[in-house]
């Protein structure tokens, strides 16, 4: 065996040895702290390497909080739901929420005015199963394989579980990614849709919706010093409001429409019948 020179022996010495990925963790970490790397870099590698200690059953959707369409509803119905929801990809069932049957691109909606001859059910693509223990990184190399991004998630007994999509998994090493249906972190927007109620993103301004609305709070409601009017509905419900649940404020009906990441994207606001 050949002898090592003394600068491949200063190298080894001075080379921190990393066995585990506890070891990789630490150095990142004195790594940034030497300024050798960012604090965004680190947070990245750092989700790359828990990335791995991960299953699709712990980021799921759970089953109940899915948002999918009945492919015996009528067209009018399943476009209104497309674009109140405003996800790109939709499971689709038939009969029992369980019985998933495929997956609806939205854009593919779009054939339709084309080709009227079309139904839903001959636009749905096939679905990716996957158990709930299948590992982030195999789940993500399947999304780049099969060129999917979605997935429903089956428990141990083969019921869905719910779905994990490519962008959950991206998150766990990004953080959170957002779309073109996410607003502005400062000013949050207001729509007006067709039916005459209102599209509100959770985290707009709290005095902006109040001014819109022309509401007043009550006296504990001002009593709590919140900025956002997610946060006053979730503060006022006690828990993470859930899609469809409904809180009143002043005159109008804030019903959650879409939610992401524990916090409400958008609610549709209408004013209550037989109020002034």
């Amino acid at each position: 065996m050949p002898k090592r020179s003394i600068k491949t022996k200063l190298k080894a010495w001075l080379t921190p040895k990393i066995t585990d990925s506890t070891d990789v963790s630490a150095y990142l970490l004195s790594a940034h702290e030497q300024k050798a790397i960012s604090a965004e870099s680190l947070r990245m590698m750092q989700g790359v390497l828990e990335l791995k200690q991960q299953s699709a059953g712990e980021i799921m959707v759970a089953a109940p909080a899915m948002d999918v369409i009945n492919i015996d509803a009528p067209m009018e119905e399943i476009l209104s739901y497309v674009i109140d929801i405003a996800h790109s990809r939709f499971p689709v069932y038939e009969g029992e929420k369980e019985n998933i049957i495929g997956i609806l691109h939205t854009k593919d909606l779009i054939k339709l005015q084309k080709a009227p001859e079309l139904n839903v059910r001959t636009l749905l693509r096939p679905t990716v199963w996957i158990p709930e223990s299948k590992g982030l990184v195999d789940l993500l190399r399947e999304f780049r394989r099969n060129r999917s991004h979605l997935a429903i998630v089956v428990d141990e007994f083969g019921r869905v579980a719910g779905l994990v999509t490519i962008e959950d998994v991206l998150e766990e090493i990004v953080g959170e990614i957002e779309d073109e249906f996410d607003t502005n972190e400062d000013t949050g927007e207001i729509f007006g849709l067709s039916d005459g109620s209102y599209r509100v993103a959770g985290r707009t301004q709290l005095s902006e919706v109040l001014n819109a609305f022309e509401i007043e709070l009550t006296k504990s409601e001002e009593e709590e010093d919140f900025h956002t009017i997610g946060g006053l509905i979730a503060h006022e419900m006690g828990h993470v409001p859930r899609r469809g649940e409904i809180f009143v404020l002043g005159a109008h009906k804030f019903e959650v429409m879409h939610t992401k990441s524990g916090t409400v994207k958008w609610f549709r606001v209408r004013k209550q019948p037989n109020l002034s």
